[in-house]
């Protein structure tokens, strides 16, 4: 009994964590959305594909935006711009789930929301589980994901 005290800090410390890091994950699309409505698209894409654009993980962050139609293609990914203009479609993740299927799904039917798969995370390099905030905008959708490892 005398562990069951530290132990649910910690639980609760992780817990909270996760928590900020996925209501960043939606401020990021927020203000993505909110960047393209004042900018343009051509702008926000090229801010999410520039190595140095303030949509791009070279912030060191694991959380970075990416956009895709309603197709599945690609246009524009701030941790893989090399990415961009390819169908993802197809792609399914570890586990066999077809993530950008499920994106477009929840942005079609819900407007916004979470889907949860697997995926590299840049910071480990390895492939862990991912809740994704997926926010429909002009016939795009926003997403920025957070690990949870």
């Amino acid at each position: 009994m005398r562990f069951a005290a530290p132990l649910l800090a910690l639980t609760c410390l992780v817990a909270n964590a996760q928590t900020s890091e996925r209501t960043q994950a939606e401020r990021i699309v927020q203000k993505a959305i909110a960047y393209a409505r004042q900018d343009g698209m051509d702008k926000l894409i090229l801010q999410t594909n520039l190595p140095h654009g303030i949509f791009h993980v070279g912030s060191g962050s694991d959380l970075y935006l990416f956009v895709y139609d309603l197709k599945g293609v690609a246009k524009a990914n701030g941790f893989q711009s090399e990415l961009v203009g390819t169908s993802r479609w197809d792609v399914k993740d570890a586990k066999g789930l077809y993530q950008v299927r499920e994106f477009i799904k929840v942005a079609r039917t819900k407007g916004r929301g979470w889907v949860d798969y697997h995926f590299v995370n840049p910071i480990t390099r390895k492939v862990e589980p991912k809740a994704t905030y997926v926010e429909a905008h002009e016939g795009f959708v926003f997403c920025c994901g957070s690990y949870r490892n």
